[in-house]
Protein backbone atom coordinates (compact mmCIF):
# COMPACT_ATOMS: atom_id res chain seq x y z
CA UNK A 1 0.00 0.00 0.00
CA UNK A 2 1.33 3.42 -0.91
CA UNK A 3 1.71 6.19 1.63
CA UNK A 4 -0.83 9.00 1.52
CA UNK A 5 1.03 12.28 1.44
CA UNK A 6 -1.61 14.59 -0.06
CA UNK A 7 -5.39 14.64 0.04
CA UNK A 8 -5.33 14.09 -3.72
CA UNK A 9 -3.97 10.58 -2.98
CA UNK A 10 -7.15 9.59 -1.11
CA UNK A 11 -9.49 7.36 -3.14
CA UNK A 12 -12.50 8.88 -1.39
CA UNK A 13 -11.45 12.40 -2.43
CA UNK A 14 -10.96 11.19 -6.02
CA UNK A 15 -14.46 9.68 -6.04
CA UNK A 16 -15.93 12.86 -4.53
CA UNK A 17 -14.25 14.86 -7.30
CA UNK A 18 -15.78 12.58 -9.96
CA UNK A 19 -19.19 13.03 -8.34
CA UNK A 20 -18.78 16.81 -8.28
CA UNK A 21 -17.93 16.85 -11.99
CA UNK A 22 -20.89 14.60 -12.78
CA UNK A 23 -23.27 16.85 -10.83
CA UNK A 24 -21.94 19.89 -12.69
CA UNK A 25 -22.64 18.23 -16.05
CA UNK A 26 -26.17 17.32 -14.96
CA UNK A 27 -26.91 20.92 -13.96
CA UNK A 28 -26.02 22.12 -17.46
CA UNK A 29 -29.10 20.37 -18.88
CA UNK A 30 -31.57 22.95 -20.12
CA UNK A 31 -34.47 22.30 -17.75
CA UNK A 32 -32.21 21.75 -14.73
CA UNK A 33 -30.11 24.84 -15.38
CA UNK A 34 -33.15 27.10 -14.99
CA UNK A 35 -33.79 25.96 -11.40
CA UNK A 36 -31.14 28.32 -10.02
CA UNK A 37 -31.76 27.53 -6.37
CA UNK A 38 -31.49 23.75 -6.76
CA UNK A 39 -28.48 24.11 -9.06
CA UNK A 40 -26.72 26.25 -6.45
CA UNK A 41 -27.60 23.85 -3.64
CA UNK A 42 -26.54 20.64 -5.37
CA UNK A 43 -23.32 22.13 -6.73
CA UNK A 44 -22.50 23.49 -3.27
CA UNK A 45 -23.22 20.25 -1.44
CA UNK A 46 -21.34 18.06 -3.94
CA UNK A 47 -18.36 20.43 -3.82
CA UNK A 48 -18.49 20.36 -0.04
CA UNK A 49 -17.87 16.61 -0.05
CA UNK A 50 -14.44 16.91 -1.65
CA UNK A 51 -13.60 20.24 -0.02
CA UNK A 52 -14.18 19.00 3.53
CA UNK A 53 -12.04 15.92 2.91
CA UNK A 54 -9.25 18.22 1.73
CA UNK A 55 -9.62 20.70 4.58
CA UNK A 56 -9.72 17.99 7.23
CA UNK A 57 -6.64 16.32 5.79
CA UNK A 58 -4.69 19.56 5.89
CA UNK A 59 -5.54 20.12 9.57
CA UNK A 60 -2.92 17.46 10.49
CA UNK A 61 -4.88 16.02 13.40
CA UNK A 62 -7.12 12.95 13.33
CA UNK A 63 -9.83 14.39 15.59
CA UNK A 64 -10.29 17.39 13.33
CA UNK A 65 -10.01 15.18 10.25
CA UNK A 66 -12.77 12.91 11.57
CA UNK A 67 -14.98 15.97 12.15
CA UNK A 68 -14.45 17.18 8.58
CA UNK A 69 -15.04 13.69 7.19
CA UNK A 70 -18.33 13.63 9.09
CA UNK A 71 -19.31 16.97 7.55
CA UNK A 72 -18.35 15.57 4.16
CA UNK A 73 -20.57 12.53 4.77
CA UNK A 74 -23.47 14.85 5.64
CA UNK A 75 -22.93 16.78 2.41
CA UNK A 76 -23.02 13.47 0.58
CA UNK A 77 -26.47 12.75 2.03
CA UNK A 78 -27.58 16.26 1.12
CA UNK A 79 -26.45 15.75 -2.48
CA UNK A 80 -28.31 12.44 -2.63
CA UNK A 81 -31.51 14.10 -1.39
CA UNK A 82 -31.14 16.84 -4.00
CA UNK A 83 -30.76 14.18 -6.69
CA UNK A 84 -34.20 12.93 -5.69
CA UNK A 85 -35.55 16.45 -6.17
CA UNK A 86 -33.92 16.59 -9.59
CA UNK A 87 -35.47 13.33 -10.76
CA UNK A 88 -38.84 14.17 -9.19
CA UNK A 89 -38.84 17.44 -11.17
CA UNK A 90 -37.85 15.49 -14.30
CA UNK A 91 -34.58 17.38 -14.72
CA UNK A 92 -32.57 14.15 -15.04
CA UNK A 93 -33.27 10.65 -16.33
CA UNK A 94 -33.50 7.54 -14.19
CA UNK A 95 -30.15 6.39 -15.60
CA UNK A 96 -28.49 9.68 -14.69
CA UNK A 97 -30.01 9.52 -11.23
CA UNK A 98 -28.87 5.91 -10.71
CA UNK A 99 -25.28 6.67 -11.74
CA UNK A 100 -24.95 9.76 -9.52
CA UNK A 101 -26.83 8.15 -6.62
CA UNK A 102 -24.50 5.14 -6.74
CA UNK A 103 -21.49 7.45 -6.43
CA UNK A 104 -23.03 9.19 -3.41
CA UNK A 105 -23.69 5.83 -1.73
CA UNK A 106 -20.14 4.64 -2.44
CA UNK A 107 -18.72 7.92 -1.14
CA UNK A 108 -20.74 7.65 2.08
CA UNK A 109 -19.59 4.06 2.55
CA UNK A 110 -15.94 5.00 2.03
CA UNK A 111 -16.23 8.00 4.37
CA UNK A 112 -17.81 5.88 7.10
CA UNK A 113 -15.06 3.29 6.76
CA UNK A 114 -12.36 5.96 6.84
CA UNK A 115 -13.89 7.59 9.93
CA UNK A 116 -13.99 4.22 11.71
CA UNK A 117 -10.39 3.51 10.71
CA UNK A 118 -9.19 6.85 12.09
CA UNK A 119 -11.17 6.41 15.32
CA UNK A 120 -9.49 3.05 15.90
CA UNK A 121 -6.02 4.21 14.85
CA UNK A 122 -3.29 4.87 17.37
CA UNK A 123 -1.91 7.52 15.02
CA UNK A 124 -3.18 10.94 16.05
CA UNK A 125 -1.86 12.95 13.11
CA UNK A 126 1.18 15.12 12.40
CA UNK A 127 -0.05 17.84 14.73
CA UNK A 128 0.48 15.56 17.75
CA UNK A 129 3.84 13.95 16.97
Amino acid sequence: MSKVERFEDLKVWQLARELCKEIHKLTLKDSFSRDFKLVGQIKSSSGSIMDNIAEGFERDGNKEFIQFLSISKGSCGETRSQLYRAIDNEYITQEEFDAANEKTLECCKMLKGFINYLKDSELKGNKYK
